[in-house]
């Protein structure tokens, strides 16, 4: 954007040529002041000489003239040698009338003449003090000339800023045009991916909980196929117990049946006893058998061999029933893990796919670029503030400058400027005097008005010494810090306020010279 190279501040070196053509400007108004100060100081010095000599001069003339006078009186009275000899004949009392009288012409004489003299001087001062502001004119117009240059060199550089400010301002003004369209479409955009994002995580919410779900529900079906496992294992055992429990119990029977081999002698008395024996053995196998069935039936519950024979088929069919429950919970078990299989797979292909990965992406591009807008445009507005503040700063430090310039009355635009001047005055006034009572502020303002000319009657060796104004309290949330526009403000009125000091100075060492009679 060739915007953005405008925007930027000057470089160092820029900013360092202006600052040493500032101080050579300054150095120029210094030497100068210094010139000027020294040529007035000179003529001062001179006419001050030249007044010493009038003074004596003066001096000199009023002293010839009073020996002048007493020169004549008494070559008049050597003259008239005869007049003084009339004296001898009158009385003492009318030769000092006389005397008086004659003494009282002389006085008279020599009043009127220093009384002529004294206003010779005073026209001699008066025509001294009239020429005297006259003699530097040559320091005053070098002066003047000085700052004219000043003037004319900070006039051309606040033209230049003012172009420079204006075509920014028509810059800004017309992008400001576009503004608001581009600010539409972006919130438009941003709500629109904003719902294609709360679309997207209610989609992966919906997953979330599809997926819980189906792990719940395979926990569950795990769960009861270990308790139903284990459930098995429990009567499998039990049945195993009853089973050797039989086993053992057919074994002693056996053992019992099965005899040892006998002796050949034994035989005939066995034989003897054959009869009686093969009852008892037979007698011990029933009671073994019906020990071992009575156990059955306790262990059983049932009543009757046929019972127990159902309840044994019954246990094998149940055995191959939850062998066949068990296969069979097995396979859905394993369609189970395969279907989560394939669902995780399926979430995963969908969550990570080529075009929602794409879109996603995309959206979360679009996203970023829109924040980088954003914070661009934010800091382009903070430039824009930063920049209105300093502009509004220079163009006011430059209204004070040139302050002491008056444009032609009978120009337009200064009559436009005035009218726009006043009628913001006027309004200001009218908001400042809204709810106020005008009749006791049109009292005040008679008031003031009297005070002010009684003061302007006053004659000018009754000053008055005027106190310094309470400053005001600052409303701002950090008093301490001062701001760039503030601290140049400040130091212009130091300049300003030094060379006024100066210039009083300087008129006060012309207008009240100190005399040496």
């Amino acid at each position: 954007m060739p915007f953005a190279a405008e925007r930027k501040k000057l470089p160092p070196h820029d900013q360092i040529t202006e600052l040493q053509r500032k101080i050579q400007l300054l150095d120029g108004d210094k030497t100068a002041f210094y010139e000027s100060s020294q040529s007035a100081m000179k003529k001062n010095r001179e006419s001050i000489l030249q007044l010493r000599q009038d003074n004596k001069r003066l001096y000199r003339k009023v002293a010839e003239a009073k020996a002048g006078d007493e020169h004549i009186i008494r070559v008049a009275f050597q003259n008239k040698g005869l007049k003084q000899d009339a004296f001898h004949n009158m009385s003492g009392k009318v030769t000092v009338d006389q005397k008086v009288l004659s003494k009282t012409k002389r006085l008279n004489a020599s009043k009127h003449t220093t009384r002529t003299y004294q206003q010779r001087l005073d026209e001699l001062k008066r025509e001294y003090e009239r020429i005297k502001p006259e003699g530097g004119s040559g320091a005053n117009l070098h002066a003047l000339e000085n700052r004219l240059e000043k003037t004319q060199f900070k006039s051309k550089e606040a033209e230049n800023i003012t172009s420079y400010y204006q075509k920014l301002k028509t810059e800004l003004q017309d992008e400001s045009l576009t503004f608001q369209g581009q600010l539409d479409s972006l919130e438009a955009e941003i709500l629109k991916y904003r719902k294609e994002l709360h679309s997207l995580q209610v989609m992966r919410d919906d997953a979330q909980l599809s997926e819980e779900a189906a792990k719940a529900a395979f926990q569950q079906q795990d769960e009861l196929l270990s308790r139903e496992r284990k459930e098995r294992e429990r009567a499998i055992t039990s049945y195993r117990k009853i089973v050797e429990e039989h086993k053992a119990e057919t074994g002693k029977t056996e053992r019992s049946v099965k005899r040892t081999p006998l002796q050949p002698d034994e035989l005939s008395s066995e034989a003897q006893h054959s009869t009686t024996r093969i009852p008892a053995e037979e007698e011990k196998a029933f009671s073994a058998l019906e020990e071992a069935f009575e156990r059955i039936k306790e262990t059983t519950g049932a009543t009757d061999v046929q019972e127990i024979v159902k309840r044994f088929t019954s246990q094998k069919e149940m055995h191959e029933h939850l062998e066949k429950l068990k296969k069979e919970n097995e396979e859905a078990l394993l369609q189970l893990k395969e279907q989560r299989e394939l669902l995780i797979q399926r979430f995963e292909e969908e969550e990570y796919s080529g075009d929602a990965k794409l879109s996603f992406f995309c959206l979360c591009l679009q996203l970023q670029a829109h924040q980088q807008r954003c914070d661009s445009a934010r800091e382009r507005l903070d430039w824009l503030t930063t920049t209105l503040s300093t502009v509004t700063a220079g163009v006011e430090h430059l209204a004070e400058k040139l302050q002491h310039i008056t444009l032609q009355p009978d120009s337009e635009e200064a009559v436009l400027e005035l009218l726009a001047q006043c009628e913001l005055q006027l309004q200001l006034l009218q908001k400042e005097f809204e709810g106020k009572d005008l009749t006791a502020i049109m009292k005040e303002m008679g008031e003031d008005e009297f005070y002010i000319r009684i003061e302007e009657n006053l004659p000018e060796y009754n000053t008055r010494v005027r106190l310094p104004e309470a400053q005001p309290l600052d409303d701002e949330d950090e008093p301490g810090v001062l701001s760039r526009e503030v601290l140049k403000r400040q130091s212009q009125l130091i300049v300003d306020s030094n060379l006024k000091k100066k210039t009083w100075k300087r008129k006060k060492s012309k207008f009240w010279p100190k005399e040496e009679i």
